[in-house]
C-alpha cells in the first residue's frame, strides 16, 4: 500500500505538471518559439540533467543491450512523442490536446492484448468503442477558429503524439524491472536529443524569437517547461511504472486533461461548446471503462 502511494503521488504530480504544459506550450509556439527549436531545447536540457542527477546516482550496472533498447526508444518513441506534440498544439487547442493525451488507457490495453496476451472483456471492449467515437467526434466536430487554425491537422498529431507516449510507457515498464529511473532516463533522453539535432541539421529551423527579443512572461514560462514538465515530471514517471500497473499509469492522463481544460478556460486559450463536450464526456466515459475493467482483472 506504500508503494501503491508513493507511485501515484508521483504521477500526481507529474500529470499536473504536465496538463499546465499544455498550456505552457501554447502560449510559446509558435510566437516564440517554432516547434522544432523548442523540442530540441527541451530534450538537450534534460539529457544534461538526467546525466547530471547519473553523477550522483548508484553505479549503472545496466547491460549494453538495454541502454541501446533505451537509446532506441527515446530516439523514436520520446522525440516523436514531443515533437507532434509541439506541431500539432500550434494548430489545434489545448483542451482537444489533452483529450487525446487522456487516450493513452486505451492504447496501453490495445499492446496488452496484442503483446502480452491479455483478457478481452465486454467492459474494455465498450470502453475502447466509446473513445474512439469520442476521437471521431473530436476530430471533425471543430471548424478552424481563432484559436485553433487548423483543428482537424491539430488533433490528428495530438493523436499520434498519445499513441507515441503509449508506446513510450508500455515498453518502459519491462525495462524498468533490470534498469534504475535514471538510467532510463538518461539513455532515453540522449537518444530523443540525438534525433532532434539530426532533424534541426537537416532541416534547419529559425532563431527563436525568445532569444531576439527578451519577454520576462516568456521566458518564465520557458524556464517553467524546462524545470517542471521536462525535468521534474519524467523523473515522476518511473515511480509510478515501477509501482503501479501501466493502465492506471496511464489513466492519471485525467489529471492533465482537469488542470489543462481549466486553465484554458481561465486564460481565454480556449472555449466549450456542446460538441466538445459531447465528446469529452464519451472519451472519459470509455477511459473510466477501460480502467475499471482492467481493475478487476
Amino acid at each position: 500500500m506504500k508503494n501503491f502511494f508513493k507511485g501515484s503521488l508521483a504521477l500526481l504530480a507529474s500529470r499536473m505538471s504536465g496538463g499546465l504544459n499544455v498550456n505552457c506550450t501554447k502560449f510559446l509556439l509558435p510566437l516564440w518559439m517554432a516547434p522544432l527549436g523548442f523540442v530540441t531545447v527541451r530534450l538537450l536540457f534534460g539529457t544534461l540533467f538526467f546525466w547530471w542527477i547519473g553523477i550522483f546516482s548508484k553505479p549503472d550496472t545496466s547491460s549494453r543491450r538495454d541502454r541501446v533498447k533505451l537509446f532506441i526508444l527515446g530516439a523514436t518513441m520520446v522525440f516523436g512523442y514531443m515533437i507532434l506534440y509541439a506541431k500539432g498544439i500550434t494548430y489545434t487547442t489545448p483542451v482537444n490536446f489533452a483529450i487525446f493525451n487522456a487516450l493513452q488507457p486505451v492504447w496501453v490495453f490495445a499492446f496488452s492484448v496484442v503483446c502480452c496476451n491479455e483478457r478481452v472483456t465486454a467492459g474494455k471492449v465498450a470502453g475502447i468503442c466509446l473513445g474512439f467515437c469520442g476521437v471521431v467526434a473530436t476530430l471533425f466536430s471543430e471548424a478552424p477558429h481563432e484559436l485553433a487554425s487548423n483543428p482537424l491537422l491539430g488533433n490528428a498529431m495530438a493523436l499520434a503524439s498519445s499513441l507515441f507516449y503509449a508506446v513510450y510507457l508500455f515498453s518502459s515498464t519491462a525495462l524498468l524491472r533490470r534498469v534504475s529511473n535514471v538510467v532510463m532516463l538518461k539513455y532515453t533522453f540522449l537518444g530523443a536529443a540525438c534525433s532532434a539535432v539530426l532533424f534541426f541539421l537537416f532541416t534547419g529551423c529559425e532563431v527563436p524569437r525568445l532569444f531576439l527579443e527578451y519577454n520576462g512572461k516568456a521566458v518564465a514560462v520557458m524556464l517553467f517547461v524546462l524545470f517542471f514538465p521536462t525535468a521534474i515530471s519524467y523523473l515522476l514517471v518511473p515511480i509510478g511504472l515501477k509501482y503501479l500497473k501501466t493502465t492506471l499509469v496511464a489513466m492519471f492522463g485525467y489529471v492533465t486533461l482537469f488542470v489543462a481544460t481549466v486553465v484554458s478556460l481561465l486564460t481565454g486559450q480556449d472555449r466549450f461548446d456542446l460538441a466538445l463536450l459531447f465528446a469529452l464526456s464519451l472519451i472519459c466515459i470509455g477511459i473510466f471503462l477501460v480502467g475499471r475493467a482492467e481493475k478487476r482483472g
